[in-house]
């Protein structure tokens, strides 16, 4: 038998200089391919020249070719939202005019909704003081850059270092993004969740929800929203998404919450003592959103013997038929009849 040939999809983004952004991209796992060009213009067949004087309409722009299987799209628009400033209607940094706006072109409906779900979270965030200026277009045309361009951070390193670092493009990110940016790189393997401020939490949350996830609260046994819950699917953190914990390990324990016999992701969360109510406990926080999830117990079944006793309101259910839709793509496999 052969090898089941990999179906690539398509990602096609403008943010500034397209010799940053290629190089941004090409850095991540489970990108194949990124190719620099002009996209979103008038004219037929444009050159760099006329891209440049701002008369064509155009924008420099990327297409990305990906592995869905690897990274999905809502991690491809995770790093984009990273490598710009989308708050900038005049162009990126030291590159000025319409030819350097950002934008994100949407190849179908389903890149639409995510594009238009993220722009709103972005927006939502508290990462700026003005707001995400960023368009949501309907892909049409993508001429290809003269070869020059095409990998010239590779070809000519030194002068694009040069540039990218008078462009001011990474001193910004970095003072934004300080808390998920090593360098230029971002890899969706150590894909960062983050926390949002204070005010955003209390807008984005009810009550109940900051109540246990930010002061360490325990909401009412058999009158919460998931201890019952047989659907298939998966747990994330309600504060910064990451994921926790899989339906395949929930069992019902007769407390009233949802129980787990195990981590979804160990790497997600951490464990440390809880001396609280004159006992000695093992509290379980997210890694990323630091969210009180609840306790971990020792009596739980095997083959792990442990319990895993979670809040539902530190908790958003997935259902395995939204997976994809909502970023979270890879976890399929988890669902699969065997």
């Amino acid at each position: 038998m052969g090898k089941q040939r990999i179906e690539l999809e398509t990602a096609t983004f403008a943010g500034g200089c397209f010799w940053c952004i290629e190089s941004d991209f090409e850095k991540v796992d489970g990108v194949v391919e990124v190719i620099s060009g002009y996209t979103g213009g008038h004219k037929e067949n444009p050159t760099y020249e006329s891209v440049s004087s701002g008369e064509t309409g155009h924008v420099e722009a990327v297409q990305i070719h990906y592995d869905p299987s690897k990274v999905t799209y809502k991690a491809i628009l995770d790093i984009f939202w990273r490598h710009i400033d989308p708050t900038d209607p005049g162009g990126q940094f030291t590159d000025r005019g319409s030819q350097y706006r950002t934008a994100i072109f949407y190849h179908n409906e389903k890149q639409k909704i995510l594009a238009e779900q993220s722009k709103e979270e972005l927006n939502t965030m508290g990462k700026f003081e003005k707001p995400v200026v960023t368009e949501i277009v309907q892909f049409s045309k993508f001429h290809r850059a003269e070869e020059y361009h095409q990998e010239y951070y590779k070809k000519n390193p030194i002068k694009y270092k040069y540039y990218r670092f008078n462009s001011d493009r990474d001193k910004f990110l970095r003072k934004v993004w300080q808390d998920s940016m090593e360098g230029e790189e971002i890899h969706i393997k150590n894909r960062r969740y983050i926390k949002p401020r204070d005010e955003v939490l209390r807008q984005k949350l009810t009550p109940m929800q900051y109540k246990v996830t930010q002061e360490d609260g325990t909401e009412p046994p058999f009158n919460n929203e998931y201890w019952d819950n047989k659907r298939p699917g998966i747990y994330i953190d309600i504060v910064s998404g990451e994921p926790l914990f899989s339906s395949l390990d929930k069992f019902d324990s007769g407390t009233g919450w949802p129980s787990f016999t195990k981590h979804l992701k160990p790497d997600n969360s951490v464990e440390r003592e809880d001396r609280s109510l004159f006992t000695l406990r093992t509290e379980v926080r997210s890694k990323h959103g630091y969210s009180h999830l609840g306790h971990v117990f020792t009596d739980g079944p095997m083959p792990t013997g442990l319990r895993y006793c979670i809040n539902s309101a530190a908790l958003k259910f997935i259902p395995k038929e939204d997976l994809e839709k909502e970023g979270y793509g890879e976890y399929l496999k988890l669902f699969e009849e065997k």
